[in-house]
């Protein structure tokens, strides 16, 4: 079995060039495993299950075979690069899982700091709290009302996880429950954060919307934050290190954290994020399990929601506490109750055709999802039969509205006017991709405006790729081209109004008509255009669809044959990782955390 022929990329083969340095002897299914296990990473896994390559020939074009399991666990126990969990190795085997050192490293510290916060019974006046309760959620008729009783786990624990969908009242949620917290009489340090620059503008629009109303004192309103930030400068981040400022050597200086957009937060930042976590802090998680998982490794919110649940016991505090009836639930995780689910939608109506698409979608319904799109609802449009000519002919339409104000030069009316319409996408290249909508689409511009090959232009809309932490401009903001006093400037959304850039000076990006699913998370627009490849792929799965499903609040457009949205509805996206398992009722001891040299393992391959 020979290792020359495979086609692995410059990261792998660099990688087992550093593996092949420590142990020259290294068996070719040892190689293969850690090759496989960076590729692994890149695919979202946060490791390789042995289970499921044992005996396969992973590689196309390539007549490598893998050894049958136990061949392969025996092959990997003897090697000199393998260790079990907590020794000093590159890759560490844990049970049938193999995992590069570091990502084992996190999922084990975060799993075990999770677990310690969800043990921790904070102080609590529950008559207050009671008190606080009835008066902050007198507005909701659900029963049991669950927004209450989130407010309540929140206030009552150390962690809590709040998920729910589009619409569900997170945000009314959390800023009502900080007024609780904070009516209890305990002055509090209360942090704001979230995975990207728009989703923690977002969030402080929508808390200090919100907190104008709240019965509340001033001086309560007062000491409710206003500001968010990214979770990246909250942790200090420097470039492409992993290292941060705020770790448990010097935690943050908060009492409370609360993060929105949680289903976006990969492995690696949340072990990160919860290390750097003062003793004492709460940690509050908002997200929505169903939407589309981090772009890097893990799937780490969704696998906090599993196996939620309340016992008898917290049924009966609950009810005690809030007057609600909850049912009894088993829970399989140890989180247990600290994991609550919004169910109730204040956004989509009864006979909302968005609402009850993703209802649909979620629940894997893939001729039902067609047969609803056939109808003939206000606020659901499916052209099953796509065309390139068509596709751009509806983008004229989609986006006159915005070109036009963009010529106008305010930033105001043109940020207005092009979150009104989106187009989203699977993929980024084809035809069908971000790369080929946006080319064909300027080309068009460009022809009817007589703009020649200029590459800046009055409406351009721009997405930076890259973080520029001197600038101010990360990863994932929307910039828009418009002419100024100064000439053609690139304005971006801030807390303060909207910043100009010279465009010479902007970080990498790329054009923004159309955009991924992915980058849309964190993003509403009143009408989104979502458009699906004609061939099959990789991508289309269920919580690809229903995350850009959701990001429409008033109108949403499928452009895709039949077949793909039956593909999508019917594939349940799924990263391999042990967190859940370790998290699980049934988990084994952990043991002691990983040491530094534990987790530092593998960060002489460059990997990390």
């Amino acid at each position: 079995m020979s290792l020359a022929d495979i086609p692995l990329g410059s990261l792998e083969r660099a990688l087992l060039d550093s593996l092949q340095r420590l142990d020259p002897q290294a068996s070719p299914a040892v190689l293969a495993g850690a090759a496989l296990c960076s590729e692994a990473l890149a695919r979202g896994d946060v490791c390789l299950p042995l289970r499921a390559w044992a005996g396969s020939q992973p590689w196309s074009g390539s007549a490598l075979r893998l050894p049958e399991l136990a061949q392969w666990r025996t092959q990997l126990n003897e090697s000199a690069l393998v260790g079990a969990p907590g020794a000093f190795a590159p890759l560490i085997l844990d049970g049938e899982r193999l995992y590069l050192a570091r990502y084992h490293a996190y999922e084990v510290r975060l799993a075990q700091r999770l677990l310690a916060l969800a043990g921790q019974r904070p102080a609590v006046d529950e008559q207050r709290l009671a008190d606080s309760l009835q008066r902050l959620f007198a507005f909701n008729q659900q029963s049991p009302d669950w927004q209450r009783l989130a407010a309540a786990q929140a206030v009552r624990r150390q962690l809590a996880v709040i998920s729910g969908g589009p619409g569900t009242g997170k945000t009314t949620t959390v800023v009502r429950l900080l007024a609780a917290l904070l009516e209890q009489g305990r002055p509090l340090a209360i942090g704001l954060a979230a995975p990207t620059g728009k989703a923690a503008a977002r969030m402080a629009e929508a808390i200090r919307n919100a907190k104008a109303a709240l019965p509340v004192s001033e001086e309560i309103k007062a000491a409710l934050p206003e500001t968010a930030r990214t979770l990246h400068r909250l942790l200090g981040a420097s470039g492409d290190s992993p290292q941060v400022r705020h770790d448990a050597a010097q935690p943050l200086p908060l009492d409370v954290l609360v993060v929105d957009e949680a289903s976006m937060i990969d492995l690696a930042l949340m072990a990160k994020l919860v290390e750097a976590l003062p003793p004492g802090a709460r940690l509050i998680l908002l997200g929505d399990k169903d939407q589309l998982s981090a772009v890097e490794a893990g799937a780490v919110f969704a696998e906090l929601c599993e196996g939620r649940g309340f016992d008898a016991g917290s049924v009966a505090e609950l009810q005690r506490i809030t007057g609600q009836r909850v049912p009894v639930q088993a829970p399989s995780s140890r989180l247990g109750d600290a994991v609550v689910l919004l169910s109730h939608s204040h956004r989509f109506a009864g006979d909302s055709g968005i609402g009850e698409l993703a209802r649909r979608i979620n629940a894997g319904e893939a001729r039902g999802t067609l047969a609803l799109l056939a109808e003939d609802r206000p606020d659901l449009a499916w052209n099953a039969h796509p065309a390139q000519n068509g596709l751009l002919e509806r983008l004229d339409s989609g986006y006159a509205g915005f070109l036009a104000a963009a010529r106008g030069g305010e930033p105001a009316q043109a940020f207005a006017a092009f979150n009104s319409f989106r187009v989203l996408t699977a993929q980024r290249e084809g035809g069908w991709g971000v790369a080929g909508i946006n080319e064909a689409f300027e080309a068009r511009i460009r022809r009817r405006f007589s703009l020649g090959n200029a590459r800046w232009y009055p409406g351009r809309a721009v997405m930076v790729r890259q973080n520029d932490y001197a600038l101010g401009l990360f990863n994932g903001d929307i910039g828009i081209c418009l002419n100024s006093e100064h000439g053609l400037r690139v304005f971006f959304e801030s807390e303060d109004g909207y910043r100009p850039f010279v465009p010479a000076r902007l970080p990498s990006h790329d054009s923004a008509f159309a955009m991924t699913v992915h980058k849309s998370q964190g993003s509403e627009f009143e009408e989104v255009l979502l458009v699906l490849p004609e061939q099959p792929s990789p991508l289309l799965t269920r919580s690809l669809l229903y995350t850009g499903v959701t990001r429409a609040k008033r109108r949403v457009e499928l452009w895709s044959l039949a077949p793909r949205l039956q593909e999508a509805v019917s594939t349940r996206a799924e990263r391999a990782a042990g967190l859940a398992e370790r998290l699980a009722i049934a988990a084994p001891d952990q043991g002691d955390p990983p040491g530094p040299a534990e987790a530092n393992a593998a960060g002489q391959f460059q990997l990390f």
